[in-house]
């Protein structure tokens, strides 16, 4: 059967956003409020319209990333014009990189995905607690998918926010594999450092708050137990999520559009020349485009690729 997760304290709203942009989980303490995680830019206005919703006339006092993916951190410059007090922290591994603002380094150049300048305050170190609403929460190192990354952990009440560490079928593309690091040993030991943690409930980046953890523990280590065993099949699931993120962005796009973004992003060139440089780039694109199709996650007319 199924465990439940216990309901989250009165001061937790976790708004779900679907994939384009990553859930935020937004506290309302007696004497502060914070957002953790702020969605793809494409989402800034809506994430602003929320939060100003819920806080109604209070200010938002802190903003913190898990990591500087896009869909992570896209509406940070829209919440520091609409708070221009906002205190924003992020994880210190690209600290340097916020602060001269290096798009190629921060990933959104390779990735072709786009990331307004934000303005980075204070960084949140692993080791360290942070208050957010009423309550001390742990910051963990958690690389893997982001080897910048940090989760949140409230011990008290045993709730984790895991970003994308840990979501409850699976985990994010294991991005510094798809730059030539080793890097799946650390999404297990992420995944170990969970299992010691015991979270009860866990807010992921992307999906529903849930609680049967070891469950969700058990299905991401068969998953990364056959990323390692076949390099090339990560490499492949890669290219159609990145592929899958822009169609979210776009909806639809003319076929000759997405061969030319294909052909434009630096990853996809990267991946190719790694993994499927037996195969023509053009017939490669056109391939990851049909098993889009096959999957039932995009459908093309013979002209135009649409998301589905």
């Amino acid at each position: 059967m199924p465990l439940d997760a216990p309901p989250l304290a009165p001061e937790i709203t976790v708004f779900e956003r679907g994939w384009l942009s990553a859930n935020n989980v937004l506290f309302t303490g007696r004497q502060s409020t914070a957002l953790v995680d702020s969605g793809y830019c494409a989402h800034a206005a809506q994430t602003v319209a929320l939060i100003e919703a819920s806080l109604k006339d209070r200010p938002l006092d802190l903003l913190i990333n898990t990591h500087l993916h896009s869909d992570h951190c896209g509406g940070n410059a829209a919440l520091q014009v609409r708070w221009p007090q906002l205190n924003t922290r992020i994880p210190p591994g690209q600290w340097t990189q916020v602060q001269s603002w290096d798009p190629v380094a921060l990933s959104y150049t390779p990735t072709g995905q786009d990331c307004p300048r934000f303005r980075a305050d204070n960084m949140l170190q692993p080791g360290t607690e942070v208050l957010l609403g009423d309550s001390a929460w742990q910051a963990h190192a958690a690389p893997g998918h982001d080897n910048h990354a940090v989760l949140l952990f409230e011990p008290r009440s045993r709730v984790l926010i895991s970003g994308d560490a840990l979501w409850e079928n699976g985990f994010g593309v294991v991005f510094p594999e798809l730059d030539g690091q080793q890097a799946f040993a650390e999404v297990g030991a992420t995944l170990d450092l969970i299992e010691r943690l015991g979270p009860l409930t866990v807010i992921p980046g992307h999906g529903s708050v849930f609680g049967d953890v070891p469950a969700a523990l058990q299905r991401a280590r068969r998953r990364l137990a056959g990323f390692q065993a076949d390099p090339a099949k990560h490499a492949r699931h890669a290219a159609k999520v990145l592929l899958k993120y822009k169609l979210l962005e776009w909806q639809q796009a003319p076929l000759a559009q997405v061969h030319a973004w294909l052909g434009a992003t630096p990853y996809f060139s990267l991946l190719h020349a790694r993994f499927f440089a037996d195969q023509p780039a053009p017939q490669w694109a056109s391939q990851l485009m049909q098993e889009l199709v096959d999957s039932g996650a995009a459908r093309s007319d013979g002209s135009l690729l649409h998301n589905a």
